[in-house]
This record gives C-alpha cells, sequence and structure tokens, in this order.
C-alpha cells in the first residue's frame, strides 16, 4: 500500500490546515495538497494527503472515510498513480 491519499467530497471551504489536523490523529503528514482549479483558484473539492508511513495512511482511511468535516462526508481511499496524460499542442 501508498502512503498517498486520496480525499472526497471537501467541503469548498476547507482549509489545508484543517484537512491536515484532522489526518495528524493518525500519524505524521508529509503533504497536504487541496487541489484548486486553475484559472479560479477555488476548491475542486478533492485533496491529495501523503503520510509518513503505509500504516498511518492505512489507519487514516478506516477511521476517516465517510466521517464527516464541515458537515460533509468524506470519501477517503488510496490514491491511484497518476495517469500519464498528453498535452494540448495549440
Amino acid at each position: 500500500m501508498s502512503n498517498k491519499i486520496y480525499v472526497g467530497n471537501l467541503s469548498f471551504r476547507l482549509e489545508e490546515r484543517d484537512l491536515q489536523s484532522a489526518f495528524e490523529q493518525f500519524g505524521s503528514v508529509t503533504s497536504c495538497k487541496i487541489i484548486t482549479d486553475r484559472e479560479t483558484g477555488r476548491s475542486k473539492g478533492f485533496a491529495f494527503v501523503e503520510m509518513s508511513t503505509a500504516d498511518e495512511a492505512r489507519e487514516a482511511i478506516s477511521s476517516l472515510d465517510g466521517s464527516e468535516l464541515e458537515g460533509r462526508p468524506l470519501r477517503v481511499n488510496e490514491a491511484k498513480p497518476q495517469e500519464k496524460r498528453e498535452r494540448n499542442r495549440w
């Protein structure tokens, strides 16, 4: 299992420090990034969190999946490897 976690169904008002705080209950968070729209800078409603060990990631996933954060049930699971995308050449 990877240390990288996908977190979906986030409140658009949630800040990275709040998300990181939720995951720090399960170990050391090495990175936390809420994905934003390139043009508007607004949250897209999902994030990636990386824990220091796979065991910490596994515990965070099992504990936080379906739990509520700012009134929304989180979708938490292991992040899938990023697929290679071709760049548009205009």
